[in-house]
Order: C-alpha cells, then structure tokens, then sequence
C-alpha cells in the first residue's frame, strides 16, 4: 500500500490496485448497489472479484426506482420488461446462491424461473407490477425457494388461488403475504400509465383467493390484500385459518361493511386492523 503511482500532473496517490481483498470489499460494502454495477465492478479485475462476494450479493432491491408516484408508461412495455429481466438474471447468476432478498419490479417469468432455480436460499421475494409473471414461475419459486418467508406479489394480475396453494404447502415459514391490488374504485391515478386492458383484468375471485389463503397459509402473520373483491365469507375464512394474524389490511375492500367485519369470530386489535371505510 506504500507504493504510489504518478497521474497525469505529475503528482503521486495511492495505488488502489494494491488494496488487500478484504479492504476492497468493505469499501464496496458502502456503496449503493447501482454504484457497484455501473462504475465499481468495471474498475479491473480485482475490484470485479470483489465484488462477487456473498456478502455484497445477499440482496438485491430496485425497488425504491419505482416509486408509484414517478411511474412512466414505459415501465408496462415489454422492452422495459426485457432488461429487468436481464438485470435480475446477472444478479442471480453473480450471487451464486447467495441472494437472500430480492425486492423489483416488471420482472417476467424468463427470470423468476432461473431465480427458482439459483437461489435456494431466498427469503424475501416482492415483485410487484409484473403483468408476465404467472403460476408458472410461482409453482417454480415454491419447489425452489422454501425458505421464503415474506412474498409481495401486489398488482400482479396473471397469478392466481393455485399459487398461494402452492407456495402455502412448500414454504412454510411464510410469515408475511402481500396481495394489493390497484385502486379500482377510483383508477384515475393509473390511467394512462397502466394500460387499459390490464386495469380491466383485475382479478374477481377474492374468495377463492381468501381460501387458499386461508387453507394454506396458518402461519401468516401479517397480511395485506387492499382493493380485494372478497366478500364477508372471505373474510371469514381468513379469519379462521389464519389464527396468528397481527396485522390485516383490507383497505379498499368494498364488499366488505362494518357489520362483517364487527362480526369477525375473533378479535384484533384496532392498532393491527386496517380497512376502508366501510358501508353500512
């Protein structure tokens, strides 16, 4: 580390090629993971070793680039679609088995099966607004992925009952489960960036939907499904078969109304209850 090299002006600084390999990879353990990708990991051969590492390969998490307030119409395309998909694979293939927790949005099923595939070891899994991704890729993610304990599939349409099946009696630990769908009371907010015929293709089986859930999945302790079209015998259902709930939210439920939910058979309390308004 003593050896300096000359720039350009004449002056001298540190060779940075010299960096022993657990040095390297601390400082690249405090930069963003899109700094990795774009600048860090290009450096040299050294620097893209480093960068192989478990430990920086452990999560991979795009989701804050898709803040629902900034969404552009060019996020449903299918071009779009086609280089998250290439992202997701190089980060599965990079991790090598290390990816714990994957957080994106507008993948397809082309990367969740290769996911299914090469991370054994996932235990968070949110891709929300995936119009491609089906049970197909979600029966892979179950044989796959039995660790999972927290699964986000909120605004993908295509997936249906049979997944929550599914991965319900494959990964037990599954503790957190959300299923939002959009606002179909008022979609103002999505016209015109989502397209038309996937806003019509919100799905209206919230019972069977409630069933599955509730059939399959008794460990659940949090679970969200907002603007779902479940009725009071969903809920009820819910209600019995998941009797570790601490947290469900039913915002947005518009078949649901005060007295089915007053007529819940167990209690929760009112800080771990969210729903809509309801009617009465």
């Amino acid at each position: 580390m003593e050896k300096e090299k000359s720039d350009h002006g004449g002056r001298t600084g540190p060779d940075w090629s010299e960096l022993i390999h657990e040095c390297l990879v601390n400082i690249l353990s405090r930069l963003t993971l899109e700094d990795r990708w774009r600048g860090a990991m290009l450096v040299c051969k050294s620097w893209l070793q480093a960068n192989r590492e478990q430990c920086l390969n452990s999560v991979f998490d795009l989701q804050s680039h898709f803040d629902p307030a900034t969404e552009l119409p060019l996020y449903w395309e299918s071009g779009f679609e086609y280089k998250i998909d290439n992202m997701l694979i190089s980060a599965a293939l990079q991790a090598d088995g290390s990816l714990t927790e994957i957080r994106i949005s507008h993948c397809s099923d082309r990367s969740l099966i290769l996911v299914a595939q090469r991370c054994p070891n996932l235990q968070v899994l949110c891709i929300k607004s995936c119009p491609n991704i089906t049970d197909l890729s979600m029966a892979k993610i179950a044989s796959g992925c039995p660790n999972l304990r927290e699964l986000d599939i909120s605004f993908c349409y295509v997936v249906s009952y049979r997944s929550f099946e599914l991965i319900g009696k494959k990964c037990l630990n599954l503790g957190i489960l959300k299923r939002n769908l959009m606002n179909w009371l008022d979609p103002s907010q999505h016209v015109g960036i989502v397209p038309n015929e996937y806003l019509n293709a919100c799905p209206q089986d919230g019972d069977t939907e409630a069933a599955a859930i509730a059939k399959h999945m008794p460990h659940l302790l949090h679970l969200e499904i907002r603007f779902s079209k479940l009725s009071s015998r969903g809920l009820i259902l819910v209600s019995q078969g998941c009797l570790n709930l601490e947290f469900l939210d039913v915002s947005g439920c518009a078949n649901l109304t005060s007295h089915d939910i007053a007529n819940l058979p167990f209690h929760l309390y009112d800080d771990r209850f969210q729903t809509a308004i309801p009617r009465t």
